[in-house]
């Protein structure tokens, strides 16, 4: 008699959706802060927020701070901006947590505080589209209803042998279908089980690359693996090599208070929207950094300064693009800071900077001043 892994057979949804949740009978899934029975919908809801682009071990602690800062979606939606975005910094993709903050005040003021357990008033909330909405329902609210992130994306482009690239909205699409059958499979009760069990085999077991297959238990049943073809898939259009731009910051100290530095907030929507940063800003073709950083600190708070000695340089990659943020030491030469276009300006010290949310790339210059004693001007 042969091993019974040698064993194949074509994908069947029943037959699929049944080794998943006996996967988790078995007691396989990972032991998760957001997983304590019974669920809650409000920590379901902040915790697939946060694993948006974020590893799981990463996001746990954070979990746990927010719960205990904001237990409720009542005290998240009376909580100002800046308290949300500090409880969130370090996270990344900080649209995430000023969508939840409206997000929250809009359940308080339009569904009595509750999340809703609907699929339209869910979609209605900022910051919750389809995978989020369908995670909600099925995990907290015990509804049929699919997922399909990065994870799952890929568990079933291997399974099912998926040979178009996953980038094409028609792949995507045939994905949903994939998904939503998985679940249609199954009673509404189970279908939480099987969203949770196909995302932990992506994370754990179907990873990108040298996938665990000999411990999966679609391992029969998967295509892919069949055919050789698991490290294959999914199937992805080479990226085009993203863009670099070189950004300047100002250290600027206070004239007279050598011991307080000038901050600025960004306007409240776009990119890293609400955070407090050194002042600066992006370097145009051929301007020099020092130029650079002179021009910025005119056109946004209405002073001229004179650039000195370079602080710290800070390499850092986001989704589309990566700069590098190159620090300066700076003297105030004329002029009153003005919001001109940040939405608001403070002088600081470096132990009042524990108060405002940074970006990872600010945190680093704050790290170096505070690796020195002083910087002189």
């Amino acid at each position: 008699m042969g091993d019974p892994c040698d064993v194949t057979m074509d994908p069947n949804t029943d037959g699929i959706a049944h080794a998943l949740l006996a996967w988790v009978e078995e007691g396989n899934l990972r032991l998760l802060p957001w997983r304590v029975e019974p669920r809650d919908p409000y920590a379901v809801w902040v915790s697939e927020i946060m694993l948006q682009q974020t590893q799981t071990a990463t996001v746990i602690p954070y979990l746990q701070r927010w719960l205990e800062r904001f237990p409720t979606v009542e005290v998240l939606a009376a909580a100002d901006q800046a308290d949300v975005l500090k409880a969130w910094e370090g996270l990344g993709y900080y649209s995430r947590a000023r969508n939840l903050h409206k997000a929250a005040q809009q359940i308080v003021k339009e569904h009595d505080g509750r999340l809703p357990a609907d699929r339209q008033a869910l979609l209605a909330l900022p910051g919750i589209g389809r995978y989020t909405a369908g995670a909600i329902l099925s995990i907290a609210f015990v509804q049929r209803a699919a997922v399909l992130d990065g994870n799952v994306r890929r568990v079933l482009a291997r399974v099912y042998d998926v040979e178009e690239d996953v980038g094409r909205s028609a792949t995507e699409t045939h994905l949903w279908h994939l998904a939503e059958a998985l679940v249609e499979a199954v009673e509404p009760r189970q279908a939480g089980p099987l969203n949770e069990a196909l995302m932990d085999l992506g994370s754990t077991i179907c990873l990108p690359q040298a996938p665990r297959c000999l411990l999966c238990p679609l391992h029969a049943a998967c295509l892919a693996r069949q055919r050789g073809m698991q490290e294959e898939r999914p199937v992805r259009t080479a990226r085009k090599p993203l863009p670099h731009f070189d950004v300047t910051a100002a250290v600027l100290r206070r004239p007279g208070y050598p011991e307080q530095f000038l901050i600025a907030q960004r306007p409240p929507e776009g990119m890293l929207g609400g955070l407090w940063e050194f002042p600066g800003g992006k370097r145009h073709n051929g301007e020099s950094l020092r130029y650079c950083l002179r021009r910025e600190m005119q056109e946004e708070l209405g002073v001229e300064v004179a650039v000195g000695r370079p602080v710290v340089s800070v390499k850092h990659a986001y989704t589309h693009f990566r700069i590098t943020l190159h620090a300066f030491e700076c003297e105030l030469l004329a002029g009153e800071p003005q919001s001109v276009v940040v939405a608001d300006w403070r002088w600081v010290t470096l132990d009042d900077l524990a108060h405002y949310a940074f970006a990872v790339t600010d945190q680093r210059i704050i790290a170096a001043l505070r690796s020195v004693v002083s910087i002189p001007i």
